[in-house]
């Protein structure tokens, strides 16, 4: 290159580079554009709705009611009249009348004191039987005169209760001449105490017969009683 043309050069203006900016603008709308497509094309899509289509209404439940069974009334109740019973007389049987212990004290000398009482008095029930013309002693129920009873003292140490039933021989002035033990009162304490005090110090009214004291035996009933003490 000649020096002509360097200098012609230097002195020609440059153009300088410059945006366009229509092509600026064509560039955004499109680039805009795709955005909306793609956009629209990664939505996600609804369930398509019919026109027209309802939900069915929820379906009633109809539960059938059987009818209560029927009781049969109860059979009707026949009444029998009652067998009739025969009546039975009850046989009379003689009474006796238990003797009770007076309450007792104890003594300094180991002993019991009684206490006065009255002494119990028994209705005969039954007529003495007349005697034989050997002497032989009656069947009779007997009063008393005299009974004193003293509760042993080792019968109430050990708590010791009961009824002794005695057959007593009674002579014509009314002492004890025998005394026999007809039922025990399942302690044999009480049953010797019973005995002894009978035949040593109890006094009866002697059996009658035509007007005349006779010997006869009699049951006596005594009892031994913690209640009374």
């Amino acid at each position: 290159m000649s020096s002509a043309s360097l200098v012609h050069a230097r002195h020609t203006p440059q153009h300088s580079a410059q945006p366009d900016p229509v092509r600026i603008v064509a560039l955004s709308a499109a680039i805009a554009l795709n955005l909306g497509v793609l956009l629209i094309a990664t939505r996600p899509m609804g369930a398509p709705t019919l026109p027209g289509l309802e939900r069915p209404a929820a379906a009633t439940l109809i539960r059938w009611i059987s009818p209560p069974a029927v009781i049969p009334p109860p059979p009707a109740i026949v009444m029998k009249p009652l067998p009739h019973l025969h009546k039975v007389a009850p046989h009379s049987a003689p009474k006796t009348t238990p003797l009770v212990v007076p309450a007792v004290v104890p003594t300094d000398e180991g002993r019991l004191a009684v206490a006065p009482t009255a002494p119990p008095t028994i209705t005969p029930t039954t007529a003495p039987e007349a005697p034989a013309a050997t002497g032989k002693p009656v069947e009779a129920s007997l009063a008393y005169r005299s009974a004193p009873l003293q509760f042993p003292v080792q019968a109430l140490r050990e708590q010791l209760h009961g009824t002794v039933l005695l057959r007593v021989l009674v002579d014509e002035s009314g002492k004890p001449l025998d005394v026999v033990i007809e039922r025990s009162s399942g302690h044999t304490l009480l049953d010797r105490s019973a005995r002894e005090q009978v035949l040593a110090s109890w006094t009866f009214q002697p059996a009658m017969v035509d007007g005349k004291a006779v010997r006869a035996w009699a049951k006596v009933p005594v009892s031994f009683d913690l209640r009374q003490q």
